[in-house]
């Protein structure tokens, strides 16, 4: 495994809670809702998630953030 560094831009962040059944239905509402909806455009850089300490797996109170980069879009 290697490490890098991820550089500080814009990023939206969602915080997702359920188990993992639900991300596709999570990941289809930021891309196919908020992000065409929004002022802003996915920006082609590191997308991420964070498992915290509220993170429980496959547990319906499982929580995590979603990172998803984006800049504004050119008007």
């Amino acid at each position: 495994m290697e490490s890098f560094t991820i550089n500080s831009r814009l990023y939206t962040v969602f915080n997702y809670k359920g188990d993992a059944s639900g991300v596709p239905v999570a990941f289809e509402y930021i891309f196919a809702s908020w992000l065409p909806s929004s002022e802003y455009i996915i920006d082609y850089r590191p997308h991420f998630e964070i498992y915290g300490a509220k993170y429980k797996n496959d547990d319906p109170d499982s929580e995590e953030e979603i990172w998803i980069p984006i800049k504004l879009k050119k008007k």
